[in-house]
């Protein structure tokens, strides 16, 4: 089969063409998909190596900790404010600010250089602003872009560019680092990446803004509605089960990589590999997925994710940690597609007919990055550095919590209504 024959077998699956109305992109979607890909070109020059650069200039597990405890803790805060910003005026005003905030984080690492660590909480608080902004934007933005309908698919294709991207952004990286002396290589990632966070910026134009009358912001009733509403809370916590795992996911393995390997390009190398397996899951998963399935592929992803974590139990080394980042590459995909497309129904079926997005978005972010700081923390008290024990354990310990998602999705998605003491005028 020749390579035209094979990108057009692929590109077909991803193509309007021959699907019925129901499962086809609109344009704002497939816009989306495009900004968020040079968004992730960007973040996965950038992201993956920043906690490396920290690494390299202090060696200290707890300064990497403590600024991703940070970035998560301001994270719901964060997205308050920006789902005020979204409901108030647009969610495409808050969208591109925190892409902007992105690109100033990175000019200020690239001007700040080696001092870094000096002013690592400062940085750990821009970075969380931007990535709040940015997210509670995009999340508005995949809910409005997609239906209940194609939202599965959606996902599905998001993940495949925003790996895709991730498929270059490492190598690329990796690659610039090693053939500069000392730390100029990073500083070179962080320039690209601010250029790509420009380009994202220019290209979110091309959405519409929303018009018209200013929308309510109905977060004070999200305490009522998870008062009411027990399916609507299990699925929060569900996403508290997944953050603490999750948090440690975003750093550490890079760290581990580095230590084991010692050259920054081999740990790109790798992380091209562990997103080319994302890609593959994604065409897997838009093709064949199917939403009424959610608790069936959460519970074989949570324990295929335990049992590889068992493994860096008979100790940290490069095979095991490349076996387990594997068969993590496999699973996580549909678990994060499943219990996403899951919460979006979820949000669906709240009073006001998808008036409670924002406060929705909003919610769900509280109870992921709660998560995320406290498997952090659990990571800073115990392991004071990659040699502790306390390392092995922690991994699979939260891998483990994660098959509490299961119980958090019920059987049947039987529809609900909760009737709330506000108006339903002024709203999305």
């Amino acid at each position: 089969m020749s390579m035209q024959q094979l990108w057009s077998g692929w590109s077909s699956k991803f193509s309007n063409r021959d699907l019925p109305q129901e499962l086809k992109l609109s344009a704002e979607a497939k816009l989306s998909l495009i900004i968020h890909a040079f968004f992730q070109l960007g973040a996965s020059m950038s992201g993956m190596f920043l906690n490396i650069y920290l690494w390299r200039l202090t060696e200290d597990l707890t300064i990497n900790a403590l600024f991703n405890v940070i970035n998560f803790a301001i994270g719901p805060f964060v997205f308050a404010l920006g789902g005020y910003i979204a409901k108030k005026y647009d969610r495409m005003l808050v969208y591109r600010l925190g892409i902007v905030l992105n690109a100033i984080f990175y000019l200020l690492v690239i001007i700040v250089g080696e001092n870094v660590p000096n002013y690592y909480i400062l940085f750990a608080i821009l970075t969380g602003i931007a990535g709040g902004f940015y997210w509670v934007g995009y999340l508005i933005l995949q809910y409005d872009v997609s239906t209940d309908h194609n939202r599965v698919r959606y996902l599905a294709i998001n993940m495949i560019t925003f790996n895709s991207a991730g498929l270059l952004g490492p190598f690329l990286a990796g690659t610039i680092i090693q053939r500069m002396d000392g730390l100029q290589g990073y500083i070179t990632i962080f320039i690209i990446a601010f250029i790509m966070f420009v380009l994202a910026s220019v290209v979110s134009t091309r959405i519409k803004a929303t018009t018209g009358q200013k929308r309510a912001y109905y977060l004070k009733y999200m305490g009522l509605v998870l008062k009411k509403q027990k399916t609507f809370v299990k699925g929060l916590l569900a996403f508290t089960f997944l953050g603490l795992f999750q948090g440690i996911m975003l750093f550490l393995p890079n760290i581990l990589l580095f230590q084991a390997l010692g050259r920054e390009d081999f740990v790109g190398y790798l992380t091209v590999v562990f997103s080319l397996i994302i890609v593959i899951m994604g065409f897997i998963i838009s093709k064949y997925a199917k939403k009424d399935n959610t608790k069936l592929y959460v519970l074989m992803t949570t324990i295929s994710i335990t049992i590889a974590a068992c493994l860096l139990l008979f100790g940290i080394h490069l095979w095991t940690v490349i076996i387990f980042m594997i068969v993590h590459s496999f699973s996580n995909p549909l678990l994060l597609n499943s219990l996403t497309s899951y919460y979006y129904r979820l949000m669906g079926k709240l009073p006001l007919k998808g008036g409670l997005k924002t406060e929705s978005v909003v919610a769900r972010e509280f109870f992921l990055n709660t998560g995320r700081c406290l498997g952090i923390l659990l990571l800073a008290i115990f392991a004071k550095d990659l040699t502790s024990i306390a390392i092995p354990i922690i991994i699979v310990g939260m891998a483990a919590l994660q098959l509490c998602i299961v119980l958090c999705i019920p059987k049947s998605e039987a529809s609900y209504e909760i009737k709330l003491p506000i108006q339903s005028k002024n709203v999305d």
